[in-house]
């Protein structure tokens, strides 16, 4: 298989497919893992957002948002093991079919609870999936590392009050989050691989009056798809001064979660997230 610039196999057949079953079938064989985690801790910020800032219905921006699978965690109140079963078992099924079947569980599952999803992502197949499927209701198909945004996707932007991502940045960088917050200031939270720095996006948002906090604890991605990728991410880690013992030496890839908001107000939130468990760490 391809590498990818960080080392990493690259897995970017998997997300121009026209429906998520390659994403789902190669990603469920590697234990991948991470969305599941993050499922609780976004739903905390979430209302942590609500009785904050008095909002009823948060719109939410998922950055590298894929096939809409965070949204589809939390609108259908599912689990990523449902989820890889429900698409290995959609083999029979027609595009079509298959994406009506999902609408049908995303209207039928969802419960109400007043949370607008946006999509953000450079795969335009993946997003018109998400979309169509009723995973999230608005899409943004853009690469915000190398443009600005159009004045259509400003508008959309304008109107983001939380912003999450599950192992985009560090591939994503402080460009396309920094173009993010002048649009809204919105909150943010995200997974990030422990491969990757946080500090120069956190130094860029505190720029625009933000502060970050880092949650307790590691919370695990995906098992090494090969041995070349483990010896590569090794490397990656012993440049980058971090110790792989007891995690990435035993075979996983591991994130840590780092949440950003306008001053004032992240050490709060920061106690509050430490407050839950850390999710199937093993």
């Amino acid at each position: 298989m391809p590498w990818d610039s960080t080392g990493k196999i690259s897995f970017d057949h998997i997300y121009t497919e026209p429906d998520p079953r390659a994403f789902f079938g190669t990603l469920r064989r590697l234990d991948y893992a991470i969305p599941q985690q993050a499922k609780a801790y976004f739903a905390q910020l979430i209302d942590e957002y609500r009785a904050d800032q008095d909002v009823k219905k948060p719109t939410v921006l998922d950055l590298g948002c894929s096939y809409g699978v965070n949204a589809a965690l939390h609108r259908c109140d599912t689990s990523m093991e449902r989820l890889y079963d429900h698409y290995a078992n959609s083999e029979s099924l027609s595009r079509d079919e298959l994406i009506a079947h999902d609408r049908r569980m995303a209207e039928r599952h969802d419960g109400g609870d007043g949370v607008r999803f946006i999509g953000l992502d450079t795969s335009a197949p993946a997003l018109d999936y998400a979309l169509s499927a009723g995973f999230i209701d608005e899409a943004i198909h853009a690469d915000l590392e190398s443009e600005d945004p159009t004045e259509e996707q400003r508008a959309l932007l304008a109107d983001v009050d939380i912003v999450i991502s599950t192992g985009c940045v560090g591939y994503v960088t402080e460009k396309t989050l920094v173009r993010i917050a002048r649009e809204a200031r919105p909150w943010m939270a995200h997974f990030v691989l422990r491969m990757f720095s946080y500090e120069p996006v956190a130094a860029s948002l505190a720029e625009l009056g933000y502060e970050t906090a880092g949650v307790d604890g590691v919370f695990r991605q995906r098992k090494f798809a090969s041995e070349e990728e483990r010896t590569q991410i090794l490397d990656n880690l012993s440049v980058a001064g971090v110790d792989p013992r007891g995690l990435e030496a035993d075979g996983r890839l591991y994130a840590r979660l780092f949440v950003s908001r306008p001053n004032g107000t992240a050490d709060g939130l920061a106690a509050v997230l430490n407050a839950l468990p850390l999710l199937d760490q093993g």
